[in-house]
């Protein structure tokens, strides 16, 4: 370990303070923070280079004379954190999932609903098979990839293998994947499969076991292939199916008319799952004079997709329209692959897929299965609630419309450079991208922007109306989900003059709102986005118009009105906003709940087995809870494993809906029902059986378990309306015990300090799923604390770092 004083120009009486911790990578030792931009580019001119300098918390601000040092760098450095996560990725995408670990082993439901590893590969096989990646990497921008990224690809390929050169796999420190013979260097096709695998997760991706299972009927099935009769709750059933999600989000921007300074301030807050391929990794790109933005990204993916630059900020949240549709084939008779449209047969497509599949005894064998396809994709089983039989005379198929989706690499490239929320705009429109979020932002002006600008199914309602199946006229109006009658051409998804590619919306037909006050979504759709300039006209595919909104809009809207109601927002405030972790559901129903508790006769619960329960010291913990889902929070717990009873309960509220009164209605809880009184005992008895006591702090049984140590988290279920959202693992012997999705790469940031981005950021599983490292669980501690990080963006800042540690990677 040596110690280095030389600084670059300008920055000599910083760094002179500077102590930087020296390490060596393969023999290359890294250089002092003197490096300077003129070295980074000398060292490019003769291979592969990049500067990582590391700050608190293991966040590496990634620095590169151009873009193929850049992925360079980040490659490495994700590597470093994740490798074994990263590692999971491509074994997946690459259909080698049975190969090594078993055919009945779990799928990798980061990327899709496969329940097991045979059927992710045979659907993975597919996708390599029919080449869509590849067709999509050969078109130009901005259908395909821009230069720009695929020299970051390059790079980053480049990075992530010499990692693994270096440690080799015998020396990888988690032990998830020490000396696993599927770790292995990966090529540039690889991380483009993960992008489409990310894409079209919320089409496809949702119905893997479905189209891997179909196959047609045999012959002779005759009546026992008809198609059963709709359900009459089947709308209910598939909003249920379609609703078990594990990604979420808030996002709020709030601009010049709403904040201190006059300027733009925004909070992003994604609910995603903190274990496995869809964890964010915290870093700062830069390539002087070409990009600078710092942020989150999905493990894997080499562009920043929730971050912030000098002038502007952004956020994504999961959104409501449906980017897939179905489509009902009448069949020719006798002939169950081949389908009719417009009177005239045409044969599906079939592709035999061939998987390797590792034995018990560890031989190898294959597994062959036949998948088809139609004019309009793959064909399908019964999945997701959905009845869709194969039968002698029909059967169902999926369209995707991410299909061949890579542009969203491109918009992400650019959103890091924009410079205003109008670019930002313009970014969402020119790519065409986004495959499945919203995008809120703000910007130094002091603009707040709410666009959800992404890809849709060109599904107009006359289409709808006109082209509907009875399945689809029972679901479409409840869902979004479109199900057409393949059978007529006319029935074909539409297109727009603006739409890059046939068959979604234009961005001109999309829903986008700025604003000066503010604007925010919690996965709700467009339409209360500002509730004082509701959002309306747009197609039922895109989401819903005067519906009852979500708990965590209505407790969202809430929270922003009455701050500014009482003054302007400042960083902090939206900082405290978050952490607050107030209940809408509590501030709705603790005290009505509480009432009826102490009225229950002889302090008795009735529960839903018939019996009762003694109520104890429940009535008194609802009673004086605070409605918040703090750690040191009494009563929480009871009231969230209460409600989660009742959430979905549409007769639980005795004031309905009304669409003049949106934040405020439902409301007044029918504490008169029968199920919300046994709801109540039910958790009553939950608690009493986990030996929890009603009104015991919330971090006591609500907590994570990192290397032995216990650590609270505080925040509770989306459904109770807790903006710091955790949904958690419960044990019915211990309470909540782990995370399973929540609150994850969280960013409040504004535009107070001159050039530099004043932002807070916060990574509540913290940078690696490596035990071994540092930064395993030092975040999460903090997250358990309250506190957040202090955002270096400058390059002063970044120098000034008590922990600063600079890397200097080189390859030639």
């Amino acid at each position: 370990m040596r110690k280095h004083t030389a600084t670059p120009r300008g920055l000599a009486a910083i760094a002179l303070a500077v102590t930087t911790v020296m390490t060596t990578v393969s023999g290359v030792a890294a250089g002092e923070p003197a490096a300077g931009e003129t070295e980074l580019r000398e060292a490019s001119g003769r291979g592969l280079a990049a500067n990582i300098r590391y700050t608190e918390y293991g966040i590496p601000h990634i620095k590169a004379a151009n873009f193929a040092g850049l992925g360079y760098g980040y490659g490495f450095a994700a590597a470093k954190d994740n490798i074994c996560v990263l590692a999971d990725t491509y074994l997946t995408v690459d259909a080698q999932r049975s190969r090594y670990l078993g055919p009945d082993a779990p799928g990798n439901r980061a990327f899709g609903s496969a329940r097991t590893s045979l059927s992710s590969d045979l659907y993975f096989q597919q996708v390599i098979d029919s080449g869509v990646v590849e067709r999509a990497l050969a078109e130009p921008p901005p259908a395909g990839p821009r230069a720009e990224v695929r020299d970051i690809i390059r790079g980053y390929v480049a990075g992530y293998n010499r990692y693994l050169r270096d440690t080799g796999v015998s020396g990888i420190s988690d032990p998830a994947c020490r000396d696993a013979e599927w770790v292995r260097p990966i090529t540039e096709i690889d991380v483009y499969r993960h992008f489409y695998a990310v894409a079209t997760i919320s089409g496809q991706g949702q119905m893997i076991d479905g189209i891997t299972s179909a196959a047609p009927p045999g012959p002779g099935q005759g009546s026992a292939g008809a198609e059963p009769a709709i359900p009459a709750d089947i709308a209910d059933r598939v909003r249920r199916a379609m609703g078990r999600q594990d990604m979420g989000s808030n996002a709020i921007a709030v601009g010049r008319d709403g904040t201190r300074n006059r300027k733009g301030l925004l909070l992003g807050n994604p609910h995603y799952p903190w274990h496995g391929g869809r964890r964010f990794w915290q870093s700062q790109m830069t390539v002087p004079g070409k990009l600078n933005v710092s942020g989150g990204s999905l493990l894997g993916l080499p562009l920043v997709q929730i971050g912030f630059n000098r002038d502007v900020a952004w956020s994504h949240t999961v959104a409501t329209p449906r980017t897939f549709g179905l489509y009902q084939v009448d069949l020719v008779p006798g002939e169950p692959t081949t389908y009719l449209v417009d009177g005239r047969a045409e044969r599906m497509t079939s592709r035999t897929v061939s998987v390797e599949v590792r034995g018990p005894d560890g031989s190898l064998d294959t597994v062959e299965r036949t998948l088809y396809s139609t004019r309009y994709g793959p064909v399908l089983s019964p999945t997701r609630n959905l009845p869709l039989p194969w039968t002698e005379t029909g059967a169902y198929t999926i369209r995707d419309a991410n299909h061949g989706n890579l542009r969203g690499l491109n918009t992400w490239f650019e959103l890091g450079r924009a410079r205003s929320t109008r670019e930002v705009q313009r970014v969402l429109a020119r790519t065409q991208g986004v495959p499945w979020v919203n995008t809120v932002a703000a910007d130094r002006q002091g603009h707040a922007l709410y666009a959800d600008v992404q890809v849709v199914p060109h599904v107009t309602d006359e289409l709808a109306r006109r082209c509907s199946t009875p399945l689809g006229s029972r679901i479409f109006p409840a869902t979004g989900i479109p199900v057409l009658e393949g059978s007529r051409g006319e029935c074909a998804w539409g297109n727009d003059p603006d739409a890059l590619v046939p068959g979604i919306f234009g961005p001109s037909r999309m829903p986008v709102l700025n604003r000066t006050d503010y604007v925010a979504n919690s996965n709700d759709s467009a339409w209360l986005s500002n509730p004082r300039q509701p959002i309306t006209g747009y197609p039922r595919i895109m989401g819903d118009i005067g519906t009852e909104r979500g708990p965590r809009t209505r407790m969202g809207i809430t929270a922003v009105e009455q701050q500014l109601a009482s003054g302007r927002f400042s960083r902090k405030d939206m900082q405290d906003l978050l952490f607050d972790d107030r209940s809408w559901a509590g501030t709705q129903a603790a005290a009505d709940t509480a009432r009826m508790c102490a009225d229950f006769p002889s302090g008795k619960a009735p529960t839903s087995g018939g019996g009762t329960v003694e109520v104890g010291s429940a009535c008194t913990a609802l009673s004086e809870w605070d409605q918040r889902m703090a750690a040191d929070s009494r009563g929480g717990l009871l009231f969230e494993r209460y409600w989660l009873k009742i959430a979905r309960l549409r007769e639980k509220w005795r004031v309905p809906f009304d669409p003049a009164d949106p934040v405020a209605t439902p409301n007044t809880l029918n504490t008169g029902d029968p199920r919300v009184r046994q709801a109540l005992g039910d958790a009553i008895a939950e608690l009493r059986a986990a030996g929890i006591e009603p009104d015991a702090p919330l971090g006591e049984n609500h907590y994570v378990v990192r290397n032995g140590d216990r650590i609270p988290v505080h925040g509770g279920h989306g459904d109770q309306g807790v903006l710091n959202m955790i949904v958690p693992t419960w044990d019915p012997e211990k309470g909540n015990t782990e995370v399973e999705h929540g609150s994850s790469h969280i960013q409040a940031v504004s535009f107070s300090r001159g050039h530099c981005p004043d932002a807070a950021t916060l990574l509540t599983y913290s940078q690696s799923s490596d035990p071994s490292s540092p930064h395993y669980a030092d975040q999460t501690r903090l997250f358990a604390d309250g506190r957040w990080v202090r955002s270096r963006f400058c390059e002063w800042e970044i120098w000034t770092s008590p922990e600063l540690r600079l890397v200097r990677l080189r390859e030639r």
